[in-house]
């Protein structure tokens, strides 16, 4: 691969069901979790982790607001106990 050539998608995401945002940016949020949720369903994942980290909640605002929004989404929930507890975000998509 040339190195002078930039890379338009840096950050190469298994889609296993878990989303861990740490690697992005706030700014970076919404986008690739939208992303993340059109590619979930494409490969039949239906529940979702979303690790957005405890902070000072700004990951875990912007993906809230973003699932509050989504059509695709039917529930989400902080995820409780040694899971996570703040830290991450559980949700249900759509199966159809």
């Amino acid at each position: 691969m040339d190195e002078n050539i930039p890379n338009d998608n840096p950050h190469e995401l298994p889609i296993d069901g878990t989303l861990d945002l740490h690697q992005f940016a706030p700014n970076e949020t919404k986008e690739v979790l939208i992303e993340y949720i059109r590619e979930c369903k494409r490969v039949g994942i239906f529940e979702l982790r979303v690790v957005h980290g405890k902070g000072k909640g700004v990951q875990r605002r912007i993906v809230q607001s973003a699932l509050e929004k989504h059509p695709d989404v039917i529930k989400f929930w902080a995820e409780s106990g040694s899971g996570g507890g703040w830290g991450a975000t559980l949700v249900n998509l759509r199966k159809d």
